[in-house]
């Protein structure tokens, strides 16, 4: 069986996740386990940019409008955060949209509203 994409990467990322949502559990707005997560990330030197303008593609062509992910780990893989009870089909084709449009090939979306704890589908073009 092959290696994931970014498997290293991924693992230590899930880790903080599930970090935040020990601690924090469900039932707070998504900015505030934004904040979590970024001080989490950084507790376990997990490089990271909050809020990177992310460029977008039609056929080729740069577009005026940008894309701003949540969180962009490792210059490479896309955190998308819900605070949700469920996650809808327009999520997943949201983040994978994003993906493709922006050239990233791996992002995570994570959704902080469930219990008993967080969920986090990641997609890989």
């Amino acid at each position: 069986m092959g290696k994931l994409l970014f498997e290293k990467e991924s693992f230590a990322i899930r880790g903080a996740v599930f970090e935040v949502y020990k601690e924090m559990g469900c039932g707070f707005l998504e900015s505030v386990y934004q904040e979590c997560l970024e001080r989490e990330l950084k507790k376990c030197d997990i490089p990271f940019e909050p809020q990177k303008q992310l460029s977008l593609y039609y056929k080729g062509d740069v577009l005026d409008q940008v894309y701003i992910p949540d969180l962009v780990c490792y210059g490479q893989i896309i955190l998308e955060l819900k605070a949700a009870k469920t996650v809808s089909p327009e999520h997943r084709a949201q983040i994978i949209n994003y993906l493709k449009a922006s050239k990233t090939r791996v992002g995570f979306l994570v959704n902080f509203g469930v219990y008993p704890k967080a969920t986090i589908e990641r997609f890989v073009l």
